[in-house]
């Protein structure tokens, strides 16, 4: 049995995902000496945030970081937001950990699976305001992540999904 070759390979420019921050962009790649090691490490810069990332390399794969989505899961993602709201009848707070950790869990398609769950329409009641935070969040991050494959600016990405969301 051959073992695949899992470790993820970067190069400075290329955009990533990182699980709890959204999409980056691999500013270098350096190396540091911590502790009497050199460690190499994956520069991240999140432009969102303002914030960069150091990840070691070695642990790029643990942490969850990956390349962005391709076609075909954008459009399983789209698929999905054109689907029916699924909404359990538990307290909020424990649904509210549940897109929490979804969101954080960077795959694009559980993100979708959040907006569209709480997603309002005109005709529907308002939002809380946890409601209303949580859905801005998976809608920002699958925006960045459709804008950066997509390779137009999050302003677009956001009317597109938008339109996909009115039209569902």
């Amino acid at each position: 049995m051959v073992k695949k070759k899992t470790t993820l390979d970067f190069a400075a420019g290329d955009y990533v995902v990182y699980p709890k921050h959204g999409v980056g962009r691999v500013t270098e790649v350096e190396a540091q000496e911590i502790a009497g090691a050199t460690l190499e490490l994956y520069v991240v810069r999140f432009e969102k945030e303002r914030m960069t990332l150091r990840v070691p390399i070695s642990k790029a794969e643990t942490v969850g970081m990956r390349k962005l989505s391709n076609k075909v899961t954008l459009q399983e993602a789209f698929s999905t937001l054109k689907g029916k709201a699924r909404i359990k009848r538990t307290m909020w707070s424990r649904r509210a950990q549940e897109y929490e950790a979804k969101i954080n869990s960077g795959d694009i398609v559980s993100i979708a699976e959040v907006v569209r769950d709480l997603h309002r329409g005109a005709d529907q009641p308002e939002q809380s305001y946890s409601e209303r935070q949580i859905y801005e969040a998976a809608l920002g991050r699958l925006a960045r992540e459709l804008a950066a494959v997509e390779d137009i600016d999050e302003k677009s990405a956001l009317t597109q999904l938008e339109n996909v969301l009115i039209a569902a």
